[in-house]
């Protein structure tokens, strides 16, 4: 199979969309017949004249205390009775070109449900003028400056001011958030909580995911310390200062904050998410004393909430317009009460809507699988549910190359592909046993539910100082020999010496999905995935075994579908 290098920008729109966008600004800063009327090609006119008649769009510059000049937009209701005030919307821009105005159409939405709305673009991203800090504590100070610039605005109550942040915009609006008070409601779509765990998971890097972000970024309008940082994490030199640096832009260390002021706060994330923590998301949610919220979609990063960022519908922006009208007062959203706990999707099933009240009941029972080895004639192991297997030692060549095995052939696309029902397919059959380990269990005698947490443990052992690997647990179709990834993990075990032994147990990322009757749980265990930094020196070798005592298995949530 052949690997996309991930060069292309995954949030790339198409020519139809930037084109839309583009007449759509038109139109808010000139709603003359005929700028609306160029929205008819999209059905958006009459969206557009309404708006005109309801509120009124304009660009500004808000300078900063340094000087640095901020470009932002501002959307305000006409017609406001002397002393009524209306609530309204910060929005910090997510990661791309287009800077704030990737959010303007959801701006007549939040109009007409009567809110203001400030969406600006942080400093050095778009036309905002500065240095990237990567939602840094300059970055907080600036949100807390474009506060102190919207309350000034006649007819903005102060009291009810929200903050909407997608991608980049949604960890600079809970940072933001924890640093000022006068924000009573977050939602951050595609939400990072740890920034630490996102670069750097179970001691291996994100690189892939990481050199996508600083492309987007764009290094040249980088400032000096994330410079740094970046030739740090591209060398492998994960030291204090790159804990720091990312601690400072983690909201999981500002849990107090959040506590203490019971701000509400709504995240969304993906189960195949491949740029942040989904494991920290969720830890960050259980760990929220406030209102809270927390849903869970089938794709990738940003894939559920781009149709709502577009002005369409999504779960995540409906979700975002019920959660502001709850604690704000605006009619944005369709009427119904927020839903507090964990919403999630399970794969494949667009259509599904589970709802739970916490994790604790969210998560299913562990079902231990232990490792077996190949039984007489047969290439592969087993995933068995009866004892410990101690005894046995696969041995995989550590070459650099990838194997059909990947967590995704491409960023991004590969989770708009699921969220449109075609998942992508691995020939699991044409894995090269030398470079993998699978394991597979008998084929299902009903359908089951994988929903939770999943942890594997075995014993590494590479012939050179240090080791990577990379577990996969597949959905396959023995009958096609055809399978569905469902969750991933990369663990690098560093040692001081060659033909160290260690036994490693490691979360793989949570899911949530359903098997058919038929199917088996299939694990792969390879050295090389392109998505993630490669510990191994290649060629080399690295040993997987079960000890007596330290045996082999895998922890699945795993029950029969009801």
């Amino acid at each position: 199979m052949s690997v996309d290098d991930y060069s292309d920008n995954p949030f790339a729109l198409n020519s139809d969309d930037t084109a839309k966008l583009d007449a759509i600004e038109q139109a808010l800063l000139d709603p003359s017949p005929r700028r609306i009327g160029r929205l008819d090609q999209w059905g958006l006119a009459d969206t557009y004249e309404v708006y005109a008649e309801v509120a009124e769009y304009r660009r500004l510059s808000i300078a900063m205390a340094d000087g640095t000049m901020i470009d932002a937009s501002l959307s305000v209701p006409r017609n406001l009775a002397p002393g009524q005030t209306c609530p309204a919307i910060l929005m910090p821009a997510p990661l791309n070109d287009l800077g704030h105005l990737a959010y303007l159409p959801m701006i007549p939405r939040w109009a007409l449900g009567g809110y203001a709305v400030l969406a600006y673009s942080q400093r050095g991203l778009a036309k905002s003028k500065g240095e990237i800090h990567v939602a840094g504590p300059q970055d907080v100070a600036d949100a807390t400056e474009i506060v102190n610039a919207l309350i000034q605005i006649e007819g903005i109550d102060p009291e009810r001011i929200g903050c909407f942040g997608a991608s980049y915009g949604a960890g600079t609006s809970l940072l933001a958030a924890a640093n000022d008070l006068r924000i009573k409601a977050v939602v951050g779509t595609s939400a990072w909580t740890d920034l630490f765990a996102s670069l750097y998971e179970n001691g291996t890097r994100h690189l892939a995911a990481f050199e996508a972000l600083v492309k987007l970024f764009k290094e040249e309008r980088c400032s000096a310390e994330f410079k740094g940082i970046i030739q740090k994490i591209r060398g492998n030199i994960i030291d204090d200062e790159v804990r720091k640096f990312a601690g400072d832009r983690s909201p999981k260390n500002h849990l107090r904050a959040y506590n203490d002021s019971q701000v509400p706060i709504l995240m969304t994330t993906a189960w195949h998410e491949t740029i942040f923590s989904v494991p920290a998301v969720i830890d960050t949610f259980n760990d929220l004393t406030g209102p809270k919220s927390l849903l869970v979609q089938i794709g990738d990063h940003g894939n559920a909430e781009l149709p709502g960022l577009l002005g369409l519908v999504s779960k995540p922006t409906e979700m975002a317009y019920r959660w502001m009208d709850h604690h704000l007062g605006g009619t944005a959203g369709d009427g119904a009460e927020p839903q507090f706990g964990i919403r999630s999707e399970y794969m494949h099933n667009l259509l599904s809507d589970l709802h739970h009240p916490d994790w604790e009941s969210y998560a299913l029972p562990k079902k231990r699988f232990h490792l077996a080895d190949a039984s007489v004639g047969q290439g592969d192991g087993q995933l068995t549910a009866d004892k410990p297997q101690p005894g046995w030692t696969r041995s995989l060549k550590a070459t650099g190359q990838d194997t059909e095995a990947v967590v995704a052939p491409k960023l991004i696309r590969s989770g708009l592909y699921e969220r449109a029902g075609l998942p992508h397919v691995y020939k699991t059959a044409d894995i090269d046993r030398g470079l993998a380990a699978i394991w597979t269990t008998a084929p299902l005698e009903q359908a089951m539910r994988v929903q939770g947490d999943l942890e594997l443990r075995v014993t590494v052992t590479p012939r050179a100082m240090d080791a990577t690997i990379v577990a996969y647990l597949m959905d396959c179709d023995p009958a096609t020999g055809m399978a569905n990834i469902i969750t991933n993990a990369p663990f690098t075990v560093t040692n001081e010496q060659p033909g160290q032994a260690t036994t490693v147990a490691f979360p793989l990322q949570p899911a949530h999905y359903v098997l058919r009757k038929g199917h088996r749980l299939q694990l792969i265990i390879d050295t090389h995935d392109q998505f993630y930094a490669d510990a191994n020196r290649a060629p080399s070798t690295v040993d997987l075994a079960s000890p007596q005592g330290s045996e082999s298995y895998l922890d699945i949530p795993l029950s029969t579908l009801e």
